[in-house]
């Protein structure tokens, strides 16, 4: 099979992790592919050279009238059996391409359960029927499409983004390496979150609660990984709050499967997610995970005890509380039964096994 994936961009966010290592599996599996992608510099990519990868760029309206042509070339000559398209931009873009260029089979994927703007959301409205399938990554992002006239309802799929079980696997000497670049001594709990440094994640959320947790539960060390446009001001809450030798601002990393191995525990504290896989590689690293309910974060964990209400700092800090009172023991008991939840319901062999299904029809 021929298959043409096409992204917004390769940036470092979860949906370029997502395609890219979907992309590898493929190939892997004997198909033939091609990405696609429209802004940016490409920072993730697929590791597999046999995965072609093309820039059509998009920077501004008036390069669309050249998007629409040079896309219509380049499918032509690659004349895939579908195309795939992830992320708000692409998604609309290749299905009014449709209009242009006749395509065996489109399947479009939000990545989100908000998609940022009224306009937006109309425009996956009226252009729904372009697409042969419409997806999502969690049942809790279709329901809010379907509650926001996005899509009709029941016609858009929720398909989990698959967690390499290879990739993200616990790493004791990995964890080490962690652990020796802090400074944490062998009796400091680290407590890890990943993601940008941006509004959605709520990191104010998870600095308020730490200052809650204070010095009575245990000693406790927070790293962040991840950069974004509030570095400065988390920077400076973290100072106002006392919580400034407590608290490292690690940037962006490319050695997350090793910071999640020496994780005591992971926390999410977003205010709004759509299926966040960090939570499902941080299970897959038998990490002990205290998050938000928001957007899929449930669909992960099941009935946690450790999964609290959003933009609720009090009610995080109790949780975050509860899991530094566990015995090693107790929480390294939690890390194994994540790993097999998400090699049950959430290994990447699986989604592709899913995606080939769809491509099919």
């Amino acid at each position: 099979m021929k298959i043409m994936y096409v992204i917004t961009g390769l940036g470092l966010g979860g949906a370029e992790k997502v395609v890219t290592s979907l992309a590898d599996e493929m190939v892997r599996r004997g198909n033939k592919v091609i990405l696609v992608y429209m802004t940016g510099d490409a920072f993730v990519t697929p590791s597999n050279p046999a995965v072609r990868l093309v820039k059509i760029g998009v920077n501004s309206i008036k390069d669309l009238p050249n998007f629409f042509v040079e896309f219509r070339q380049l499918h032509s000559r690659f004349d895939p059996d579908v195309v795939h398209t992830h992320l708000v931009h692409a998604n609309l873009l290749v299905r009014l391409c449709r209009l242009i260029t006749p395509m065996r089979r489109l399947v479009t994927t939000a990545h989100n359960r908000n998609e940022e703007g009224r306009f937006r959301m109309t425009g996956y409205r009226v252009t729904n029927w372009l697409a042969d399938v419409s997806t999502n990554v969690s049942t809790e992002a279709v329901r809010a499409f379907e509650d926001r006239k996005a899509v009709p309802a029941g016609k858009m799929l929720a398909v989990y983004n698959g967690i390499s079980l290879g990739q993200f696997r616990k790493s004791v000497s990995g964890g080490s390496q962690i652990r020796s670049e802090l400074g944490l001594a062998e009796d400091k709990k680290l407590i890890v979150a990943v993601g940008r440094l941006s509004e959605p994640k709520d990191y104010p959320n998870l600095l308020n609660a730490l200052a809650r947790v204070g010095n009575g539960i245990s000693d406790w060390h927070l790293a962040v990984a991840g950069g974004g446009p509030l570095r400065n001001n988390l920077a400076s809450l973290t100072q106002k709050l006392g919580l400034g030798d407590r608290v490292s601002f690690l940037g962006v990393r490319n050695d997350i499967p090793d910071l999640l191995s020496a994780a005591d525990l992971f926390v999410l504290s977003s205010a709004w997610e759509g299926f966040p896989m960090v939570v499902g590689e941080a299970m897959a690293c038998e990490c002990l995970v205290v998050a938000t309910d928001c957007g899929g974060v449930r669909e992960f964990l099941g009935d946690s005890e450790f999964l609290v209400e959003a933009n609720n700092f009090e009610a995080l800090a109790a949780a975050i509380s509860g899991a530094l009172q566990l015995t090693d023991d107790q929480r390294a008991a939690y890390g194994r039964s994540a790993r097999e939840r998400i090699q049950e319901l959430y290994s990447l062999d699986a989604t592709v096994d899913k995606w080939l299904a769809i491509y099919k029809g």
